[in-house]
């Protein structure tokens, strides 16, 4: 009796498997939590430093105009008007998600509802070669092909908004494109049918019925490009012409956090105010990514209700 007993109580090596495995999984999501934390926290702590060691003001620092951390002002305060960066940045943001999102929309529908061999064979390698293109040669093709081009057109010195939103505009258009391919393939096949079934024509199923259908995942693939796009460093550093002064037009030299922070951080030394504020710009993009992805959730617990 004793035997059974001990049969039946004791674990087998399926169980042990599945509780060795469930420790792993905790380990290796406790060790993602916890770079998660540490990063926020080091960049917090390098970013706040600005505001509570050098005791910059925090209104200053966002609405100011006028960059220039080595130099004092008249009210003795540093020169770290934050202003004409975080503008920049919003700028090519969206101004490259509204150009990228029809084109992004009209290559999944034609994908998806209008020809989806063709557009496997056609469309789907051309996105995946665009992924696979690293930032530095978006940035050369902008600085050779595109800048001329704008110089040509209108003038001045062809860097500027609109250079970096081009280039944007191409480096975020195969992520919201394969996200709104996704989007489109999650709605329902019976919508399409119940459309057709009601004399609806192709179109306008596609218009009134699927397109609708797929706004939470369409607005996600969005989001998730502007996301790409304010993070974006390298290539848009090459076109945009570095010139921290607030944006007059969009063919006039500007700046973005990114840029600003790459051609910064190599050139200054740890602690002081110069590297401070480059910390600060670190942490609004930190607190800009944060927000983006609570914006994803926000829009993805919309679509689960509907």
């Amino acid at each position: 009796m004793e035997n059974v007993k001990e049969v039946l109580t004791k674990k087998s090596k399926k169980s042990k498997l599945e509780q060795r495995g469930k420790i792993i999984s905790f380990l290796c999501i406790s060790i993602i939590v916890l770079v998660v934390l540490s990063i926020f926290y080091f960049v917090a702590s390098k970013g706040l430093a600005t505001f509570f060691v050098d005791k910059v003001n925090v209104f200053d620092f966002l609405f100011g105009t006028e960059w220039n951390p080595s130099q004092v002002g008249s009210d003795g305060q540093p020169m770290v008007g934050a202003l004409p960066m975080i503008v920049g940045s919003f700028l090519v943001t969206f101004l490259s998600a509204i150009v990228a999102t029809p084109f992004a929309i009209g290559a999944a529908v034609f994908m998806v509802e209008i020809s989806p061999k063709n557009g496997q064979k056609l469309l789907q390698p051309v996105i995946e070669l665009l992924v696979g293109i690293p930032s530095v040669v978006y940035g050369f093709i902008g600085l050779s092909i595109i800048v001329p081009v704008i110089r040509a057109l209108f003038g001045g010195t062809g860097f500027g908004i609109l250079a970096g939103t081009f280039v944007l505009f191409v480096m975020i258009l195969p992520t919201v494109t394969t996200m709104t391919v996704d989007a489109l393939k999650a709605v329902p096949r019976h919508y399409r049918e119940a459309s057709l079934a009601l004399g609806a024509t192709r179109w306008q199923t596609i218009y009134k019925v699927v397109l609708r259908a797929a706004i939470p995942g369409i607005l996600t693939a969005v989001v998730f490009g502007m996301a790409r796009a304010f993070g974006e460093a390298l290539a848009i550093q090459m076109v945009i012409g570095n010139a921290a002064l607030m944006p007059t037009s969009l063919v006039t030299p500007a700046s973005t956090l990114t840029s600003i922070l790459t051609m910064g951080i190599g050139n200054t030394i740890m602690g002081t105010v110069e590297n401070n504020v480059l910390w600060s710009l670190a942490l609004i993009l930190l607190l800009m990514s944060l927000i983006f992805n609570i914006v994803i959730r926000l829009i993805g617990k919309k679509g689960a209700m509907k």
